[in-house]
Formats: structure tokens, sequence, C-alpha cells
């Protein structure tokens, strides 16, 4: 009989037990609560709110300039003079410049042939230009196979020269630095890099080098990517609709307004001058690329980008790879901004304009701002204030911002419109990685100088694309869970649930959808689904 009390009192002691602790949390809530919680949060969101003015500024002073270059058609021959390259009896080829192709690769058997056999194939006097493949692969494998190939392209009259270094110092940066110090390379005026799955059209040269040679301030002419396998899956489309805004607009823009933007890191030529007065490359952060363009823009020099010039290239196509790649993209322009924001300040060569264009606009609002108050205020800031109904934000600064915001970024991909729901969810969800990887280079942490390089597909690629067929969905979990990802995920379901139970039901619909999209890259899910064009 005793035995039987014990067992039905139990879980009366049990349920008790958790009275307590409900009772307890609410107590100790309700005592923080207003002192506390409710002055942090309307900090945060008074925060939260300037920054979003500040990008919301940017964005709309960026489509007005848009829409005066397209109106008033100031294409780049107009800005800049520009004529076609022609033969010269008395001084046949010496009459045209000597050109450098640099292609980096590490380890990239999927493509070494691709970008080697499309820089063979550019169009250029053949004594004029010489390709030079630099070689980092630790795998010997590998090594032997890119070795072969350029022997190949040398066998048919291609001035190729293969080089490799005993070490990774510096990743590509270093190995582009090395390459510059070949005795060849002195008797070069301008340099073109190519990463190793970037394949230019023959023209390529015909179509830069003139801007170089007629425009003696032009340092730097960028040309626009094309993505090869946009259509692989949902999230390579995802990355189109950002990368389209990045050139379609702010590339744009910066060659039409200050002549300076962010050199892309490969399908760009420079003036080796230009390169060198500016200090050569520099390993000191992850986007040696974005190092050079200020340094040498801050020597006076200008650049130019060629919107309708595209050289095709692949996009990660694994959840994996693009976390590393966006890490590095992230981390490197707050890591860079660091280390040069008062050499920009003190700089004496170009005007003051040019160094807020510089240091506000293209550091402070794109590089840091976007990424910092896209995932405080939509991803933790914004739910919090369904738990606080004290503290209300403004709808302006909730639905009309952000939605302008949105239909501003989406102008760069008319065709995928119809995933725009999917972008912003897809891109709430990498906020998360961008704002610490930007927190990590502003602060130097452990892994600000972390450089994994993007893996690609190239044959690979086509093969899959070439499968007949219909191709149905796949689901795949990832190597591992991401806790950061699931908590959030756990946070926003929560504070949907608080919302449709105990509050206005304002948002509980976004911050459903915002934690299933954190739940699946928590997972580590890859999806293939191709979605309809």
């Amino acid at each position: 009989m005793d035995r039987l009390s014990s067992t039905t009192i139990l879980p009366d002691t049990f349920q008790g037990t958790r009275d307590d602790f409900s009772m307890q949390m609410a107590l100790i809530w309700g005592q923080i609560k207003a002192p506390l919680i409710v002055p942090l949060l309307r900090l945060a969101v008074i925060v939260c709110l300037i920054m979003s003015l500040m990008l919301f500024i940017e964005r709309v002073y960026m489509g007005i300039v848009i829409m005066l270059v397209k109106l008033f058609g100031r294409k780049p021959e107009r800005r800049y003079k520009w004529e076609p390259m022609k033969d010269d009896v008395e001084l046949g080829n010496s009459a045209y410049p000597m050109v450098l192709v640099q292609i980096p690769m590490y380890n990239e058997r999927e493509v070494y042939q691709l970008s080697i056999g499309a820089a063979c194939g550019l169009s250029w006097p053949s004594d004029r230009i010489i390709i030079q493949v630099l070689d980092d692969s630790t795998d010997p494998t590998i090594k032997d196979l890119v070795e072969l190939e350029c022997q190949r392209w040398a066998s048919k009259g291609i001035n190729i020269k293969y080089e490799i270094r005993d070490n990774r110092n510096g990743y590509k940066a270093g190995a582009l630095k090395e390459g510059m110090k070949r005795s060849y390379v002195k008797h070069c005026d301008y340099v073109v890099i190519f990463d190793a799955d970037f394949q230019p059209e023959p023209d390529f040269l015909w179509r830069t080098i003139p801007f170089l040679v007629h425009n003696p301030e032009l340092a730097l002419v960028q040309a626009r990517w094309k993505f090869v396998n946009a259509d692989e899956c949902l999230m390579t489309r995802m990355q189109e609709m950002s990368l389209d805004y990045h050139f379609t607009v702010e590339q744009e823009v910066g060659s039409s307004t200050y002549a300076f933007f962010g050199f892309n890191g490969t399908a760009g030529v420079w003036r080796i001058a230009a390169l060198n007065e500016a200090g050569g490359w520099k390993d000191r952060t992850t986007v040696e690329d974005m190092d050079l363009a200020v340094r040498a823009s801050l020597k006076g020099w200008k650049f130019l980008y060629l919107g309708s010039l595209k050289v095709k290239n692949e996009l990660p196509s694994t959840l994996k790879a693009y976390r590393y790649q966006q890490h590095r993209w992230s981390c490197g322009p707050a890591n860079l901004f660091r280390k040069m924001v008062m050499e920009i300040i003190t700089n004496k060569k170009v005007s003051s304009w040019k160094k807020v264009h510089v240091i506000y606009s293209f550091f402070v609002v794109r590089k840091l701002v976007a990424h910092i108050v896209t995932f405080i205020f939509y991803c933790v800031v914004l739910p919090a204030t369904v738990l606080v109904p004290e503290v209300e934000v403004p709808k302006w600064g909730a639905v009309y911002i952000p939605s302008i915001i949105t239909i501003l970024n989406a102008v760069g991909t008319p065709r995928s419109l119809h995933l725009l729901v999917f972008w912003i969810l897809f891109e709430n969800v990498m906020s998360l990685h961008r704002t610490k990887a930007t927190f990590i280079g502003l602060l130097e942490a452990g892994r600000v100088n972390e450089w994994i390089v993007t893996e690609k597909l190239g044959d690979a690629l086509k093969a899959r694309a070439g499968t007949k067929g219909p191709r149905k969905p796949r689901f795949r979990f990832g190597e591992r869970l991401h806790l950061l990802e699931l908590c959030v995920g756990a946070y926003l379901f929560f504070c949907g649930c608080y919302d449709v139970v105990f509050g206005k039901n304002h948002y509980f619909i976004y911050l459903f959808a915002q934690a299933i999209a954190f739940f699946i890259m928590g997972f580590g899910y890859v999806g293939t689904i191709v979605p309809n064009s």
C-alpha cells in the first residue's frame, strides 16, 4: 500500500517542481523586463533603424544613378577613348602591348583544362602574349596533369609557362606576387587574371586592352561574370540574384561616379605600372583583390567596369563551399577596413568626396552595415519585440524599408522575381555567417586569415547537366549539424508560437518561414531542386 502511495505522489511532485520553476522564471522575467530588457531592446531598435536607413539611402542612391546612366547612355566608350587596335606595317606585332595572363590554381582537377584552354584560345598576336599557370596544387597527380596540359599547349606554339613554388604562403596573393617576379614579366605592359573556373571569350583582350592603351589614367578594366550553372539548383539561383545586383548596380555605379570599385579578383586587366605603384600583391587579408584596388585608388588611378563584357564561370553548388566562400568575402573586407581606414583618411592624393565614398559607401554601408543589420534586426531584434510588446517597431522600419530594399536588389535578375521570398529567407540565414565573419574580421579573431579554396565541378557539372531524363528533387543532409543556425531557428520558432498565442499576430508567418529556413540550413541540407525558369 505504501509503495502504491509513493508512485501516485511522485508525478504530483514533478508537476509541482515544474510549476515552481515556471513561476520562478516568470518572476525573474518580470523583475528584469521593465528596468533592463525594455530599454536595451528600444536602444537596439533605434540602432537597427538607423542602419536600415543608411542601407536604404545607399540603395536608392545607387538606383537613381543607374537610371541616369541608362537614361543618358553613359557607355564606357563615351566616357573613355576607345579605338580598335590597328596593325602597323613598320612596327609589326611590336605595335601591340605585351600581355601576361595569370591563372592561379590549387588542386583544380575538374576545371584546369577549361581555364587553360580558354586562356590559350585568347585572340592576340602570339609573340605578344604569355600564359602563366601558377600551380599551388598539393596533389602530385593533379600537378602532373596540369603540367602535361601546359606542355600540350606549348607544343602547339603557345607561349605558356608552368610555375610552381615550394609553399603556399599568402595563398592566391602569394602565388600572383611570385609570378610577377619572373624575368619575362618585366617586358609585359598589362596583366590579366582569371581564376581556374573562368573561361573568357577569344575577343576578351581586343575589347579591354584598347581602353588601357588610350587612357593612361586607367589602372583596371573589370569584366562581368556570367554563371554557367545558375540553374543548377535553388541555391545557385539565389546566388545569381545577389551577384547580378552587385555587377549590374554596385560595380556600374562605382565605375560611373568615382571611377572606383572593388576588383573582383578575376576577369580583369591591370596596368602593371599601376599595380607596382600601388605596392603589388599583399597577403595581409583574404581579399587581396580589394586590398590592391583600394591602394591603387589612393594613388589616383581610375577603374573601368565593362558590364557588356561577360566571362563564364561557376557558382558554388554545395552549401559547404558557399559557406566558406561567404566567410572569406565577409571577413576579408572588414579586416581590410580595420587595417586601411586611417590610411584612407590621411591620404592626400584623392578628393574628400572619394574618401567619403570609399569609407562610408563602399566599406561601412555595403561591407559592414548590410550584413549586420540583416541578421541583428530581422532575425534577432524584430522577433524579440514579439516577446516584449512594450517595444514597437514602426511599420516603415519593419515593412516598407525592407520591402523597397528587396525590390531594388531584385532588379538585377528579373527572371527570378518569382523566387524573391526564397531569396529573402536564404539571405537572412546567410547573414548569420556574414555577420559572424564581419566581426571576426573587425576583431582579427581566430579565423581571420582562413582561406579554403571554393570547390569547383567543371566537367563533372557538364556531365550532370547532360544526363537525360527528368530531374527529381533530391534531399541530402550535410556532413554535420550547424548548431548556431538550429539555435536561431528554435528562437524564431518560439517567437512565432508566442506571437500566435499571446501576441498581436504581426509577424508569425515570417517567423515560422524564417525558422524553417534556419532549420534546413542548420541540418546541412543541400537541395538540387531546379526551379522553374
